[in-house]
């Protein structure tokens, strides 16, 4: 009997499993890349490590991408014909041409995807973010079968529903897209974080997500720790536009729109009553004000919508008891009323405060925090960002200034900015995160200037000469000469310099050296160390 010939050789499997691999991987860890080097050999691009946005512009073209997509696309139909031809594919084989297919597939119709997602982007205001219909879906049925009828492959590897995949490419390229936007920065923090957010979504294993955990992600509760100003929120948007939503095949339409079904509550925000009837909704007579029946955002959430709370760590112990059964059997009822009602969607919640410390002093249940924490993000400061890669301070203004003033203008403003840091702020430590570099991008914009807080000096030295200088200031202790020689010194301590100090304050050079209080001073130093 005349052995079957394989069908593909050695070399062709490689890149075909290399090509393969890409549609498993976190696009967001250096796998990535070595699939790529994999894939095109010789041909491969060398590129920036960390995938990531540099400038308002938006996304940093990598050279590889049309190389792989061409790759892809001749191989996959030089083996289609060969299973046209009567070669006949091994199980291992099967397995990756499924695979490879399903690539070249996402490649041909990433245009397709991107329609809404650019539309939703350039007009966030718009409902809808432009029409959600794909009559491509069927030209892209049409591909899928024609890739998997011939005999050689057809019964051999398990599939799944064309629609199903179809839904499956949307959402990946917006959760690409959405992760890629809202976390900035090139550090290796900012970049464990977009791989953080990418597994939150699809978790870490995309072959069971395909087949079956994309119905159940919305029953795990992503709890975001990290300190306040570090994007906790976006972070959190980017999970709910990265959901999951079915595709019908009938219509030819997604279920329901991936941007209008985010639902945001700052608990801090509210008192305990309002949380209850904005989180709950209320039957008419409830309570006084409450004149007709009105759904919560538990009710108006659908299945493939999130609700989002922010600062869960300041919630009353009532609240945390109602929210504690929603978790556990996503139930909830109206105030004022005893039905049941389900919750369809998926939490997430977010702190910027120790949960083990409130846990522990009693102010936060811990069968809650059980149930929030099966799946938790941890947003880094802007300090640990820095201590990572310095240059990131650069991106981030960079991209500031392009979203307040346009490309064109940022290259003036840009270097302003970072002339302002490296001048007067140095080290700073960027106690507000990067929400304080907003501010201060806004400032130099504005004023040409940017001087921190004095609170955010109290904040950053925790306890001493700041902070007794802050309660006799807010004690009204300090007379003229006193308030000026401490302020003096503060700042001098910051700067190192009588020059700097001198421009910060308005006042003569010899002046500042006048009013330095040297004890205060060896105290400041005394502390640093």
């Amino acid at each position: 009997m005349k052995k079957r010939a394989a069908l593909m050789t050695r070399n062709e499997r490689g890149v075909a499993s290399a090509l393969a691999e890409l549609t498993l991987v976190n696009p967001f860890l250096p796998r990535r890349i070595a699939c790529e080097r994999e894939a095109l050999g010789e041909r491969f691009v060398e590129h920036q490590a960390v995938w990531h946005v540099r400038s308002g512009a938006g996304e940093v073209a990598n050279p590889n991408l049309a190389r792989l997509t061409e790759t892809a696309q001749e191989l996959v139909a030089s083996l289609r014909l060969r299973l046209e031809e009567g070669a006949v594919a091994g199980k291992a084989e099967g397995r990756i041409y499924r695979d490879l297919v399903f690539y070249a597939l996402y490649c041909r119709y990433q245009t397709e995807y991107e329609r809404p997602i650019r539309a939703q982007s350039s007009d966030p205001v718009a409902k809808g973010g432009g029409e959600l219909s794909f009559p491509v879906y069927r030209r892209f049925v049409a591909d899928f079968e024609g890739f998997f009828t011939p005999r050689g492959i057809a019964g051999k590897v398990s599939l799944p529903e064309p629609a199903h995949l179809f839904a499956c490419f949307f959402q990946v390229r917006r959760a690409f897209h959405y992760i890629h936007r809202f976390i900035l920065g090139g550090s290796m923090p900012a970049a464990m974080l977009r791989a953080a957010v990418w597994e939150s979504i699809f978790s870490h294993d995309m072959r069971r997500y395909r087949r079956m955990l994309y119905r159940k992600m919305g029953d795990v509760t992503t709890l975001i720790t990290g300190p306040s100003g570090t994007g906790k929120e976006l972070v959190a948007r980017a999970i709910a536009f990265g959901r999951y939503i079915p595709f019908n095949a009938g219509t030819r339409r997604f279920d329901q729109r991936f941007d209008t079904a985010f639902f945001p509550l700052n608990l801090s925000a509210l008192s305990e009553a309002l949380i209850e009837s904005e989180l709950f909704g209320h039957r008419r007579g409830s309570f006084t004000g409450a004149v007709e029946d009105r759904a919560g955002w538990l009710e108006s959430c659908p299945a493939c919508g999130t609700v989002f709370l922010d600062e869960i760590g300041e919630v009353a112990p009532a609240v945390q008891v109602k929210l504690l059964r929603v978790l556990e059997n996503r139930s909830f009822q109206r105030l004022g009323e005893s039905q049941e009602r389900e919750f369809l969607g998926k939490i997430v919640a977010a702190t910027n405060r120790d949960l083990d410390r409130e846990i522990g002093a009693g102010r936060f249940r811990q069968d809650l925090y059980y149930r929030l924490c099966s799946d938790t993000v941890h947003t880094p400061s802007l300090a640990e960002r820095l201590a990572d890669s310095p240059r990131e301070i650069q991106v981030l203004v960079r991209y500031l200034a392009a979203q307040m003033v346009g490309e064109e203008e940022a290259e003036r403003l840009v270097p302003e900015v970072l002339g302002w840091i490296d001048d007067e702020l140095g080290d700073y430590g960027w106690p507000g995160n990067v929400r304080e570099l907003v501010q201060c991008v806004r400032n130099v914009m504005v004023r040409g200037v940017y001087y921190p807080a004095l609170s955010a000096g109290a904040q950053a030295t925790d306890s001493g000469p700041a902070e007794e200088l802050t309660r006799k200031l807010a004690a009204g202790d300090l007379s003229a000469a006193q308030l000026l020689s401490g302020y003096a010194t503060l700042v001098y301590e910051r700067t190192g310099s009588y020059q700097k100090t001198a421009r910060r304050l308005g006042i003569d050079r010899r002046t500042v050296k006048a009013r330095i209080d040297a004890p205060m001073l060896a105290r400041f130093r005394e502390k640093a160390s």
